[in-house]
């Protein structure tokens, strides 16, 4: 609770030296969720903090709450998905499905976001959820400077039955993989074609400073 107020100030402190206008609701939205991760990961027995005791957690870094970065997009599919290969960070071949896309537009630019899933022959007996989701990572200008150097993820729904579904696609919600925190963890490389030439000040920033 501590933790949720403390967010909630340095919120409100943004919100008075910009003129920019934030949903009240919104705002307690992303805080409260931020401090519900902050809880997990502090408690939780399978977080990355507590599977690796040699890793002290601190709390999660963020931008500020920026609605700026919050879009709308159908998911385009791809007429022909292709089968791909995503290195993950300890050089393991992973394959993936190249499945679509999202696309947005900032500052009068449209930019586009691949959508990944997984190939049914991958998905093990107890993970068939897994068959509907929908993955999405992207690197951008801050990666390596203020975001994490191999890049950041983003949740979205699963995926649904109706081609013009809106999907939100809310960057102050996007977050490092386990592997930003601790190297005994394994996580997907964004692949070259999922950079986004903008800077994306929104959502979770660097863990470690070095």
């Amino acid at each position: 609770m501590r933790v949720y107020f403390l967010y909630l100030v340095l919120a409100l402190i943004f919100i008075s030296c910009s003129n920019k206008k934030i949903n009240p609701e919104y705002l307690k939205e992303i805080e409260e969720y931020r401090a519900r991760k902050d809880s997990s990961f502090r408690y939780d027995p399978n977080s990355p903090f507590n599977r690796d005791k040699s890793v002290k957690f601190t709390g999660l870094k963020y931008f500020e709450v920026n609605p700026d970065f919050v879009f709308k997009s159908k998911l385009y599919r791809y007429a022909l998905p292709e089968t791909v290969i995503v290195l993950g960070t300890k050089g393991e071949e992973r394959t993936q499905i190249k499945y679509g896309y999202f696309q947005f537009q900032y500052k009068g630019k449209t930019h586009k976001i691949n959508v990944y899933k997984y190939p049914e022959s991958s998905i093990k007996e107890g993970k068939e959820y897994l068959k509907n989701y929908l993955a999405v990572w992207f690197r951008d200008l801050t990666t390596g400077e203020e975001t994490y150097d191999v890049g950041r993820y983003l949740d979205v729904e699963e995926e649904n039955p109706d081609p013009d579904y809106l999907y939100t696609l809310d960057f102050n919600k996007a977050y490092n993989p386990y592997c930003a925190y601790t190297p005994i963890y394994s996580c997907a490389i964004p692949r070259e074609e999922d950079f986004i030439q903008i800077r994306i000040e929104a959502g979770e920033k660097k863990y470690h400073n070095k």
